[in-house]
C-alpha cells in the first residue's frame, strides 16, 4: 500500500513537471564540471553552485585539508559537549568572534556542522513558549522548518513588507520577540533591508536573527558579510553564516551575544546531539576565512561584481524581448531569470544543457507557484568569456521559443 501510494504521488509530480533527480558530478566544483550521463562525460559550463568566490577547489584549501587530516585526523569522534570540540573548532570560533566584534558587542561564536543545523538550533532553542517568531515568507527552508519545530508563536509577513511587520510587532504581547530573515534571499538574490529591520527591533524590544549564508564572503569590504556591508552594530543582532558557499568548505556558525551562545550550548538539540564537524574541515575553514579577508579575497569579490554587471546587462536585453519574463532585483551572485511556468523553465534549462551549459530550473515548492526560474549563480572562478557564452546560448534558446 505504501509503495502504491508513493508511486501515485510520484506520477503527480511528473504531471506537474516537479520531479527532481540527482546528478552525480564526476569532477570537482568548478565552472567546468562533468556529470554522469551528461554530454558523454564532457564538462558542462556550470552556473549552479554557491561557490561564489571560487574557493571550493582552491589548491591552498586542499592542502589545508590534507594538513588538517594529518595533524588532527578525519573524525571528531563525538559531539562537541563530549570530546569532539577540538582546537581547530575553537580557533574558527575565535576568528569569527574577531570578525563580528565591530557589529555585536562582546560577540561569541558557536561552530556547527551545517547551516540547516544552525538554523534549527536558533529557532528551537530561542523560540520557546514565551517567544514570537516574525518570519519573512521567503525565508530559507531551514528557518521555516525550525519555526515549525519551535514552541513559539509564529507570525509571517509578505516578503519585505516591513509595514506589516511593524504592525505585528506593535500588537505582540509575548516577552520575547524574534525577527527572522535571510540576509540575502537564496532564490531571488535580493538583500534584506537590515538597517530598517534593526530599527524595528530596537523600537519594539525585539532581536534580529539573520541567515547570512549567501552574504558571508561576498558582501562587505573584507568579506565579513551583510553586517559589514551595512556597517551595523547592536547586541540585538544574531547572525548565522555558512561555510560551504563562498567559503568553499562546509559547516556554519552563529555569532551573537554571549548569553545567546551559552543558551544554544545548553538547549539547542541539533547542536548537542550530533557529532562535531571533522577537525580537518575546521582546520580548512581557518585557511578559507584568512583567504577571504586577504588581498586575493578582495580581488575575487571585485571580479565577481564585474561579472554580475555583465550578466545583468545581457539578461535585461533578453528580458526586454520576452514579455512575461523578469530579471530579479539582485546585486549578488544569485541572478534569477523568472520565466513563470514549470515547463518553460525545464525546457530552457534543457536547451542550455544541449549547448553544454548547466543552469538548473527552480520550481515550486522551492519558489512560489508561477515564479519558476533559472537560478543563475556566478563565481569568481568564471570568466567574462564564459558569461558571454551563457548569454549567447540564452539568446539562441529565446529565438527557438518565439
Amino acid at each position: 500500500m505504501l509503495i502504491e501510494h508513493i508511486n501515485r504521488r510520484l506520477l503527480e509530480l511528473d504531471a506537474a513537471a516537479l520531479r527532481r533527480r540527482l546528478r552525480t558530478a564526476e569532477s570537482p566544483c568548478a565552472p567546468l564540471q562533468s556529470f554522469e550521463g551528461e554530454l558523454g562525460g564532457a564538462p558542462l559550463l556550470a552556473f549552479c553552485s554557491n561557490d561564489y568566490l571560487g574557493l571550493a577547489a582552491h589548491p591552498a584549501l586542499a592542502e589545508a585539508m590534507a594538513e588538517g587530516a594529518r595533524r588532527w585526523g578525519t573524525g571528531s569522534g563525538a559531539s562537541h559537549l563530549v570530546s569532539g570540540h577540538m582546537r581547530p573548532h575553537a580557533q574558527v570560533e575565535a576568528l569569527v568572534e574577531r570578525w563580528f566584534a565591530p557589529h555585536i558587542p562582546n560577540a561569541r561564536a558557536l561552530l556547527m556542522g551545517s547551516g540547516y543545523e544552525a538554523n534549527l538550533a536558533l529557532m528551537t532553542a530561542l523560540g520557546d513558549g514565551s517567544a514570537t517568531l516574525f518570519c519573512d515568507k521567503l525565508n530559507h527552508a531551514s528557518l521555516i522548518d525550525g519555526a515549525r519545530l519551535a514552541d513559539a508563536e509564529v507570525k509571517r509577513y509578505a516578503h519585505g513588507a516591513l509595514d506589516v511587520l511593524e504592525r505585528q510587532l506593535a500588537a505582540c504581547a509575548t516577552p520575547v520577540k524574534l525577527i527572522v530573515t535571510d540576509a540575502v534571499f537564496s532564490m531571488d538574490g535580493d538583500i534584506a533591508d537590515l538597517p530598517a529591520l534593526l530599527k524595528l527591533a530596537e523600537a519594539h524590544d525585539a532581536w534580529l536573527i539573520l541567515d547570512d549564508a549567501h552574504g558571508l564572503g561576498v558582501l562587505g569590504a573584507s568579506g565579513h558579510g551583510s553586517l559589514e556591508h551595512f556597517k551595523l552594530r547592536s547586541e540585538r543582532l544574531i547572525s548565522m553564516g555558512t561555510l560551504g558557499k563562498a567559503a568553499g568548505v562546509s559547516g556554519a556558525f552563529v555569532a551573537a551575544h554571549p548569553a545567546v551562545i551559552e543558551w544554544l550550548v545548553q538547549r539547542a538539540r541539533s547542536f548537542i546531539y550530533t557529532t562535531a564537524m571533522s577537525p580537518a574541515v575546521a582546520h580548512t575553514v581557518l585557511a578559507s576565512l584568512a583567504l577571504i579577508e586577504s588581498a586575493e579575497g578582495r580581488e575575487r569579490r571585485a571580479h565577481l561584481q564585474g561579472l554580475i554587471g555583465q550578466l545583468r546587462t545581457g539578461l535585461q536585453a533578453l528580458v526586454d524581448q520576452k514579455p512575461g519574463w523578469t530579471l530579479g532585483e539582485s546585486c549578488t551572485g544569485i541572478q534569477p531569470l523568472i520565466v513563470g511556468d514549470n515547463e518553460t523553465a525545464l525546457k530552457l534549462s534543457a536547451a542550455l544543457r544541449q549547448r553544454g551549459i548547466y543552469v538548473p530550473a527552480m520550481r515550486p515548492p522551492t519558489v512560489p507557484v508561477g515564479t519558476a526560474r533559472l537560478r543563475i549563480t556566478l563565481s569568481a572562478a568564471h570568466t567574462a568569456g564564459q558569461v558571454q557564452r551563457l548569454l549567447d546560448a540564452l539568446a539562441q534558446a529565446l529565438e527557438e521559443t518565439r
